[in-house]
């Protein structure tokens, strides 16, 4: 009871402040005054102020926020232990397990990328460019678009 007293107090100062703003002709400021002060009539109407002190006076309501505490913290623990991990094997994820131990490309997948020290074998109709340009002027570029499939 006292606390709707107290926000319905707080929101007639709020709206005789927003009345006075009003009156020395700045109405976007007593707007936005108005809109803050109906906040905690609002709030009372809405019955929202007495959950709320019901709330605040229940062990089990708290021992429910403690549930959840700890829920939210086995959550981010785990999060952060994948994270860890660099993920973890799920299905779907492209790599799965092969017999030898060793991580294969599942069938559908595309070809693997060139690795650092390997070149494309060069192709038999090109020949050297003229004006002292090497025949895999271009190689490099064309590798990167075979990769992406280009």
């Amino acid at each position: 009871m006292l606390a709707e007293t107290i926000c319905s107090a707080v929101s007639a100062a709020g709206l005789g402040i927003a009345a006075i703003t009003a009156y020395r002709r700045r109405f976007l400021a007593a707007a936005r005054i108005a809109a803050y002060a109906l906040v905690p009539l609002g709030l009372v109407m809405t019955g929202a102020v007495e959950w709320l002190a019901e709330t605040a006076f229940s062990p089990v309501a708290w021992a429910g926020f403690g549930v959840l505490g700890v829920s939210w913290a086995l959550f981010m623990t785990t999060r952060a232990v994948e994270r860890r991990r660099g993920g973890g094997t799920r299905e779907g994820t492209g790599r799965r397990k092969g017999r030898k131990g060793g991580d294969v490309v599942e069938p559908g997948a595309s070809a693997p990328s060139l690795g650092a020290g390997q070149r494309p074998a060069a192709k038999p109709g090109r020949a050297a460019g003229g004006a002292g340009q090497p025949a895999d002027d271009f190689s490099d570029i064309e590798a990167i678009l075979k990769k992406h499939g280009i």
